[in-house]
């Protein structure tokens, strides 16, 4: 089947290279502020999460479970709020979402002290787990994305600013993951409870930039009922279909880090919280490299970004299978996140060049949907697989890298270029 690229209406797209007497100034660096300070809080998590598992008494599927909750809350609600981030407005929906992300966190960070100290107890302990960090934050988190992702669709009149636009939310949550690493892994030599402390104060500095500094649309520009997207849509679910493996590789990655690096290296949870932030600090600065200088200078397609990528990304994954030490193991996740930082702005940016603009909330909460399905099987799929076999979850995360590549490669509809008519 073909997908014919749908064209855009200049008269409702405007151009955020224009400027018009008058018309506000597009806010998107507000907005990249808000998804990089978002995921900022979220990566600081990353590096301690395995030794605060083990600090607390909990075991490695439980961590599985209390992420891959989260994401199930992301599945849930993001097409919801990339929905009313159409029908709302930006503000309201970030606000509300932001205030549910500070509650939920200041929740979690009073829970896992407790519990460092033995006095919550272990059921409890994870059911808080699972409530705070799984479905409280989960949920809040969920509507970030889609909101800064609508909106440039929005504004973005062809498939190089498109693409452009995509890759500097990409390059903020690689900028993330840098500073989450730095800050969490740093903190964590101080004590795992700071890096756990530092989340709600990131979440709170959002609140107050957005509360204070955002526009509200007028109402005139809002749309009342905005068009669903199904996932089974010809114009979609190719894009959603390299993004899910993707994402799924991504997922077994980040959640092992911190125990590969532990039981490989045999380091104190100090040590692993401090190790395992420098390899995601490599992945880290694998996308930023990639969103920030390869993908705006390349000018490459969409298809040719998800297929160059996801087969660097691949490259990635083999290297990180057998166990060569720290320093190649620090190289392959580089190479990772250099191969989808390319990789995913052709994945977010491909299909909204097919939409039209009522559509454009309900696409970017189906990527972030079927970007948060992906952390559902592979926190739990993951960490099961683990215990079983150190090597084997990341021996099926590369394989499940190496048959998106191959998709990318072979498909038809990636190997031509989506024209939009602005």
């Amino acid at each position: 089947m073909t997908i014919e690229p749908q064209h855009l209406d200049s008269r409702t797209v405007p151009d955020e290279a224009t400027s018009v007497p008058g018309q506000p100034t597009p806010q998107i660096p507000l907005l990249l502020a808000t998804v990089f300070l978002a995921y900022l809080g979220q990566m600081t998590l990353n590096p301690i999460i395995a030794p605060l598992a083990r600090e607390v008494g909990l075991a490695e599927w439980q961590v599985g479970v209390t992420i891959s909750t989260a994401a199930m809350m992301v599945v849930l609600s993001s097409q919801f709020w990339g929905r009313r981030s159409q029908s709302w407005g930006r503000k309201p929906v970030l606000v509300a979402a932001l205030v549910i992300a500070v509650v939920a966190m200041a929740g979690f960070l009073l829970v896992s002290a407790l519990g460092m100290r033995g006095l919550v107890p272990a059921g409890l302990l994870f059911a808080m787990f699972v409530l705070l960090r799984g479905v409280g934050f989960g949920s809040a988190i969920a509507a970030i994305p889609p909101t800064a992702q609508a909106y440039i669709a929005d504004i973005t009149p062809d498939e190089a600013t498109r693409t452009k636009g995509m890759a500097g939310i990409g390059a903020v949550q690689g900028i993330s993951m840098i500073g989450g690493a730095a800050v969490g892994g740093a903190l964590a030599g101080v004590g795992l409870i700071w890096s756990i402390a530092a989340v709600p104060v990131l979440l709170a500095v959002a609140l107050v930039l957005i509360a204070a500094r955002l526009r509200r649309e007028p109402r005139h520009e809002l749309i009342p009922e905005p068009a669903t997207v199904r996932p089974t849509d010809p114009r979609v679910w190719p894009f959603l279909l390299a993004g899910f493996g993707m994402f799924t590789a991504l997922g077994f990655m980040q959640v092992l880090i911190g125990f590969v690096v532990q039981d490989r290296f045999a380091l104190t949870a100090e040590l692993t919280g401090m190790a395992a932030g420098g390899s995601l600090l490599a992945t880290g600065v694998g996308m930023v490299l990639a969103q920030g200088l390869i993908v705006p200078k390349s000018g490459w397609s969409p298809g040719s970004l998800l297929r160059i990528g996801t087969l660097v990304a691949f490259i990635g994954y083999v290297l990180l299978i057998p166990d060569l030490g720290i320093v190649l193991l620090v190289v392959a996740v580089l190479i990772v996140g250099l191969g989808l930082g390319i990789a995913m702005p052709g994945y977010t940016a491909g299909p909204t060049l097919l939409m039209h603009r009522d559509e454009q909330g309900s696409l970017a909460g189906l990527i972030g949907a079927t970007n948060g399905l992906t952390f559902i099987i592979a926190p739990t799929a993951s960490t099961l697989l683990y215990g079983t076999w150190a090597p084997l979850p990341i021996i099926i995360g590369a394989t499940v890298m190496g048959l998106v590549a191959l998709f990318t490669l072979t498909y038809h509809e990636f190997r031509r270029p989506a024209e939009v008519t602005s």
